[in-house]
């Protein structure tokens, strides 16, 4: 099975870039996509948000530095098709001993190379810390494509040029040649403002093919479901926001051609 990484990463927090990674998993995970979410945040909260506890020594963090392998750290998760490699503490850790290895930019690319070669998911969604360190870096390297999610206020439009440079600058040092912007996801849309509306029309006017056209509302339910254990789905199945990552994930799947066409069966001979 071929697998596709998506890095979701911002390097601004609040934004709604874990939301989106653990929702949209989930939807793709409902539409029987064998999915792993990476949580690489050291806050983990991707793996709180999904319903699964913090363990010790449960993370990527000795793999990255040469110590096991990522395969042994995949968990369940209570959502069918969904899978995790959680985060913890530790991980702050990396940050700082990262710099201190060889191709430290491409080590997280080698580490999940070993989990690519089962080919037992078809996606993995990495989770990014807000903030464009070591391990974010380490995203966009091992990245095929990156998923921006952006606030929709006119602070985010600085922040998406400073990721997209970024981008570029993994790109020239040679360290992932392939790696495109997949798409921007517009976050925490208030239908109430016209601000919310500007900055999707301004985003949409400087990268329009790159823009979803789901856009994902700010709601209070959104909010609630991690704190829970839960995503949108468990939570509140009816709600606009489960409706948009529903949406979301259709869309997904059509541009990157996540789900294989079937082959006609063939007609027997008369």
């Amino acid at each position: 099975m071929r697998t596709t990484v998506f890095t979701i990463a911002n390097q601004k927090g609040g934004v709604g870039k874990t939301t989106t990674a653990v929702n949209l998993a989930a939807a793709l995970a409902a539409r029987k996509i064998p999915t792993l979410l990476v949580d690489l945040d050291p806050q983990a909260n991707a793996t709180s948000a999904i319903g699964v506890e913090k363990q010790q020594g449960k993370s990527l963090y000795d793999p990255l530095l040469g110590e096991g392998s990522a395969t042994d750290m995949i968990v369940e998760t209570p959502v069918k098709n969904l899978w995790l490699i959680p985060s913890e503490e530790d991980m702050a850790a990396a940050e700082i001993e990262l710099a201190q290895t060889e191709n430290y930019l491409a080590r997280l690319r080698g580490v999940l190379q070993s989990i690519k070669d089962t080919g037992r998911f078809r996606v993995i969604i990495l989770d990014c810390p807000p903030a464009l360190g070591m391990l974010s870096m380490n995203g966009l390297g091992a990245a095929d494509h990156l998923l921006i999610a952006l606030q929709c206020e006119y602070m985010a439009l600085e922040g998406l040029g400073q990721i997209l440079r970024n981008v570029n600058r993994i790109k020239d040092a040679g360290i992932n040649d392939a790696l495109d912007l997949g798409g921007i996801v517009m976050t925490m849309y208030d239908v109430r403002t016209n601000l919310s509306r500007q900055v999707v029309e301004e985003v949409r006017k400087h990268l329009p093919e790159k823009v979803f056209d789901t856009v994902i509302p700010r709601t209070v339910r959104l909010s609630e479901a991690p704190s829970f254990g839960k995503t949108i789905f468990d939570y509140d199945p009816l709600s606009p926001g489960a409706t948009a990552y529903k949406n979301l994930a259709k869309e997904l799947i059509a541009r990157f051609e996540l789900i294989e066409p079937k082959e006609p069966k063939e007609m027997p001979a008369p």
